[in-house]
């Protein structure tokens, strides 16, 4: 099997290792390596820990109590590619206010979306912290439609 060498795009060897932390099999960096070795990866240890703390990985305890490594159950932070509504968790309302919930890190942008799209007349405001954005309707009457605009608009 010909090696495949990382050079300047490791984005494949890092959604392998991705693929396999998924597996929550791997309990050592030397079992990730041989691993990634099998999948045709040049990999060494020292690689396979620099890959890990970028995807963020973690030791964890599985189902048969024994320790691996596995991605945090947090979202990774959006990419470049990531649209609008992979970042909207829920969209719920009451009788005074929208909450949005978001991807960490992604309300301030949600917000934005908001504020400067066609339906801006029916919202009196929007108030966004790291995952959770509030929005102020004009008036508390129609709050149900403007909750299914938001839904409309985000998610659509």
């Amino acid at each position: 099997m010909d090696k495949k060498k990382s050079g300047n795009n490791i984005q494949p060897l890092v959604d392998a290792l991705r693929k396999l932390l998924m597996g929550r099999k791997s309990n050592s960096q030397e079992t990730i390596c041989t691993a990634l070795e099998r999948l045709g990866y040049e990999v060494n240890q020292t690689k396979i820990s620099r890959l890990l703390r970028k995807v963020g990985a973690v030791k964890i305890i599985n189902p048969q109590g024994q320790t691996v490594y596995s991605l945090p159950r947090e979202p990774a932070p959006p990419s470049m590619k990531t649209c609008i509504r992979d970042l909207i968790l829920d969209i719920v309302a009451n009788e005074t206010t929208v909450v949005i919930s978001t991807s960490p890190g992604s309300a301030s942008m949600v917000a934005r979306v908001l504020d400067y799209n066609q339906i801006t007349t029916a919202i009196l405001g929007t108030i966004a912290g790291d995952d959770t954005i509030f929005v102020a309707p004009k008036t508390i009457k129609d709050i149900h439609k403007l909750t299914e605009e938001i839904k409309s608009l985000l998610r659509d």
